[in-house]
């Protein structure tokens, strides 16, 4: 036992590592500076959680019910649910510039096709819905239907003014193909 140190230390780490109680200091400041605060504040993002918040309004408010009785409501519900994902993902991938790091994408392009074919989809989605509510009018559940109903024309009209400004945006950052041939 005489060899056995006299003073015995547990550390496994050094002390000035990121791994022990600083860990979560850092991770916060990695998070912190991948996030793009200026994008919340903008008018797209506002539009975007308005999206989130009234898609999941609006699904929410059919899933709740017998919509297996009319098969049109399978259609509203996979477009609602459907764009309600993808619009979720686009928006964690822009808050967090993903977009910065998949340069290959034409991404000012790619949001306003996006917003468009959203916009046609929940349009098609919210006639069907509304024109759907009517045999359940002395039902207990005409309420959420009619609910949705509301829900889908103003998530329509979201994405229809998501898509004018992010056709605004493609035309702005020089997405016309004819001044981009024209040599300067």
């Amino acid at each position: 036992m005489a060899d056995f140190p006299s003073k015995v230390t547990t550390e496994t780490s050094s002390p000035n590592s990121q791994q022990g109680g600083n860990s979560l200091r850092g991770l916060t400041a990695n998070v912190t500076t991948m996030i793009d605060i200026s994008f919340i504040r903008s008018i797209p993002a506002i539009l975007m959680i308005a999206e989130i918040i009234l898609g999941l309004l609006h699904w929410a408010l059919i899933a709740g019910t017998l919509y297996t009785a009319v098969p049109a409501y399978g259609w509203v519900m996979f477009v609602a649910v459907t764009l309600w994902i993808l619009t979720t993902i686009l928006f964690l991938m822009i808050l967090f510039s993903v977009q910065q790091k998949l340069t290959a994408v034409p991404w000012c392009l790619t949001v306003m096709l996006y917003n468009a074919t959203a916009t046609v989809l929940y349009l098609t989605a919210f006639l069907t819905n509304a024109a759907s509510v009517h045999p359940f009018s002395h039902n207990y559940y005409y309420g959420h239907f009619a609910a949705a109903a509301f829900f889908g024309a103003l998530v329509t009209v979201a994405y229809g003014v998501s898509a004018f400004f992010s056709y605004l945006d493609w035309r702005g950052d020089g997405g016309n193909a004819a001044t981009n041939t024209v040599p300067t």
